[in-house]
């Protein structure tokens, strides 16, 4: 089996592909998610997807084996709640996530009902629209340790010569306040640079401290008043080994750059 690579995803704002206007903004996300399946040596066997949408007391995995939908969005027209992305569990998946985190001294849980969140169904949905690729969710720590965070994707990543596609879904600038100013702009810019400049780095050693020390990075709390949608650059990260990241492409919608990387 060939060894898959991991990625971070930017995954946008809502349920936008499902709308038109949105769509047309978030043109060039949707173009490159929909060739994301190219990066790959081979179609997964299944996605272990960590999404800024989840965080629980302790690392948690979701074993249901048909997720349902989750609506955590507000103000989008009607329609957008009653959509459907029908995608299998994988139960042995989640218990094979659990038991790796756990082996590496870090407890983990079990929900068997949480359900797809639109940074699960809208990345997914555009690299998989026939639903038939089995997704188990891993949550985030609401503690936010990057540093731990990191450790959960290192604990995980034997799961990448298996087949599993391991796939951290965030935004590389998440500050709700900000979205749609052009004082954000250069903010969004100079805190995905430095994102860059860490991913990048060949020294997984140097990258991981980087990412670590990110409110230290220019703009970083003007980009992310609360981590939660950069947490899971930290799982991919880890998952990476000694893998270096590149950009894979920026968008700009909102006033600010959405990049997503791939690492392997």
């Amino acid at each position: 089996m060939t060894r898959f690579p991991t990625l971070f995803l930017s995954h946008g704002g809502g349920p936008w592909p499902f709308m038109e206007d949105r769509r047309v903004q978030y043109a060039k996300t949707a173009a490159e998610f929909g060739r994301l399946p190219q990066l790959l040596p081979e179609k997964p066997k299944a996605v272990l997807v960590i999404t800024g949408h989840w965080e629980a007391d302790a690392f948690t995995v979701s074993t249901s084996a048909h997720p349902p939908m989750v609506y955590d969005y507000y103000g989008f027209p009607e329609h957008t709640y009653h959509l459907k992305y029908p995608a299998p569990g994988k139960p042995e998946l989640a218990e094979e996530v659990r038991a790796l985190l756990e082996h590496a001294g870090l407890d983990c849980r079990e929900d068997p009902n949480q359900g797809f969140d639109h940074g699960t169904f809208v990345p997914l949905g555009l690299m998989y629209p026939n639903a038939d690729m089995p997704i188990v969710l891993l949550s985030l720590k609401a503690s936010y340790d990057a540093a731990e965070h990191i450790k959960v994707g290192q604990a995980i990543a034997s799961l990448r010569d298996e087949g599993i596609l391991i796939v951290g879904s965030g935004l590389t600038y998440h500050n709700m306040r900000g979205f749609n100013r052009p004082e954000s702009k250069p903010v969004s810019y100079d805190f995905e640079a430095y994102l860059n400049e860490a991913i990048s780095n060949p020294d997984a050693a140097r990258r991981n401290a980087m990412l670590v020390d990110w409110e230290n990075a220019p703009s970083a709390r003007l980009a992310h008043p609360r981590e939660d949608h950069l947490l899971p650059l930290m799982v991919a990260a880890g998952a990476a080994g000694s893998d270096a990241g590149k950009r894979v492409f920026v968008d700009e919608v909102a006033s600010v750059a959405m990049a997503s990387y791939v690492f392997g």
